[in-house]
């Protein structure tokens, strides 16, 4: 069963939120409500999300204050995070969105397709994370115990297992190629079209450490890509 990804809504406007929910339904994901700044921080803290809708104008602590400290923690620096503000007063406003990390500014009404497609893409690029993440672990534990046999003097290989985890990495593969297709067909946002990039370079990364356990190969000079 694939698990599914978390969308956090922070909006201090229960209506807002209720909106959110019901333009992004249609995804299939948790959708994880918080009513302010603190709330989301404090949500931030135990669960990890694909991405972040913030509001801006909320009483206390606005969302220029609340991005400001999820890129400062090193657990939720990345996590994308998309502005969302019923007020505009021009490209200075915006460029504080960005400058906070925002990975795009949407003004209110907005179109509940293009919202919805928004984070379709940031939630595509998280699952394929976490596939890639599985992966490396496994390889990972391939790569250990390849060590402790050549210690030992066994020089069998587990073919079965190889053939297991290269049909896995192929299909992330796959998957990934497909959404970087879909990413320059649609003009994608630049962040997004970075992060598929970034992705693709850990896959090879991951690729080349796994060809390097095929047999013939000396298994011991094998790296994993980083897992940033």
């Amino acid at each position: 069963m694939v698990q599914k990804a978390k969308i956090l809504l922070v909006d201090d406007r229960p209506e807002n939120l209720l909106a959110l929910e019901a333009i992004l339904s249609a995804l299939d994901q948790t959708l994880v409500r918080a009513s302010s700044g603190e709330e989301a921080l404090k949500a931030l803290l135990t669960d990890d999300f694909a991405v972040i809708l913030l509001d801006v104008q909320m009483p206390g602590m606005d969302g220029f204050e609340t991005a400001a400290h999820i890129k400062r923690r090193e657990r939720t620096r990345d996590i994308p995070i998309i502005f969302l503000t019923a007020i505009n007063h021009g490209p200075h406003h915006t460029f504080r969105g960005y400058a906070a990390g925002a990975v795009d500014y949407i003004s209110k009404p907005f179109d509940p397709w293009v919202l919805r497609a928004k984070v379709s893409v940031f939630v595509e690029l998280y699952m394929k994370n976490c596939q890639l993440r599985e992966q490396a672990a496994l390889l990972r534990l391939q790569l250990e115990g390849g060590a402790g046999r050549t210690a030992v003097g066994d020089a069998q290989e587990p073919t079965g297992l190889l053939a297991e985890l290269s049909a896995r990495l192929a299909a992330v593969e796959e998957q990934a190629e497909a959404l970087s297709k879909q990413l320059d067909d649609d003009s994608a946002d630049a962040a997004a079209v970075a992060t598929a990039a970034h992705l693709e370079r850990k896959l090879t990364g991951l690729r080349r450490a796994l060809d390097a356990l095929e047999p013939g190969t000396d298994s011991g000079t094998a790296t994993l890509p980083t897992q940033n």
